[in-house]
């Protein structure tokens, strides 16, 4: 019972923090290791569970996306927005396909350096918000093709540990020329490509070592994120077009410090 509360748990985190530039991972890692949760099978249950929150993108834009998806075909623009994300898309893959051992074994074993990243992140995030460049491009799904290859080379800076996948991405977009707006929507659909092959390779590795306790435990983690991301994505573009990205950047800066110093006790 108790580790399906911890499951219920760690999902409400991945569902609440995939979409905000604070590092999901990052707070799934502190989160495990502040429950005492230990072994290959939780590190795995963190990267699988990603997929819940990912869908509720889907779930949010389905109608965009499958008017996208049906018209390739037909219609210019969609076979852009397609090629844009794709574009986007290809430089974390190959860097995390090759990189995939060697990032999740320096990944699990770094809650310090995840601490010093969420810190040295928050900064950098509050000095963008404030001193961005001159937004350009207001729409996620018409993004330049330059646009979209800068934004999936940010994105390839989230393979270090305590770096957020969408922070990183939304960094990128905001650096070449999107508004606060399309920067988040564009870091929305670039996360299901990413999350989605990062879950089928993970899921592939690890493929003999599942039982029936585990595949429940992940179930559960991935129904929990998904229900929080769909709150999440629903709420998260009204705040940072009244609000900006510096709040998010001073959470990271409390987390990393609290981390650190909890870290420091031991």
């Amino acid at each position: 019972m108790h580790d399906i509360l911890y499951a219920a748990l760690l999902g409400v985190i991945e569902g609440l923090t995939e979409f905000i530039p604070v590092s999901s991972t990052g707070h799934l890692i502190l989160a495990k290791d502040a429950l005492g949760l230990s072994g290959p099978q939780w590190d795995t249950f963190i990267v699988l569970i990603q997929l819940g929150a990912i869908l509720s993108v889907v779930a949010l834009y389905f109608p965009r996306l499958w008017h996208a998806v049906v018209t390739l075909p037909t219609e210019a623009p969609s076979r852009r927005f397609a090629l844009s994300v794709l574009i986007a898309f290809l430089p974390a893959a190959a860097l995390g396909a090759a990189l995939h051992d060697v990032i999740k074994d320096i990944l699990f074993a770094s809650p310090r350096v995840i601490c010093w990243s969420l810190i040295i992140g928050g900064l950098a995030l509050i000095a963008l918000d404030r001193w961005r460049p001159k937004p350009r491009h207001l729409d996620a799904m018409a993004y330049p093709f330059r646009t979209a290859l800068g934004v999936g080379l940010f994105q390839c800076l989230a393979l270090l540990p305590g770096v957020s996948r969408s922070g990183a991405s939304i960094a990128g977009g905001l650096i070449m020329g999107g508004d606060r707006r399309s920067a988040a929507e564009f870091s929305f659909f670039l996360a299901i490509p990413t999350m989605a092959g990062a879950f089928a390779l993970d899921f592939y590795k690890n493929r003999d070592s599942f039982d029936f306790h585990q595949g429940e435990l992940i179930a559960v983690g991935f129904i929990v994120s998904f229900l929080s991301g769909l709150i999440v994505v629903k709420t998260m573009l009204g705040f940072v077009q009244k609000r900006g990205y510096w709040p998010f950047g001073v959470w990271r800066i409390v987390v990393g410090a609290v981390g650190l110093y909890l870290l420091a006790q031991h």
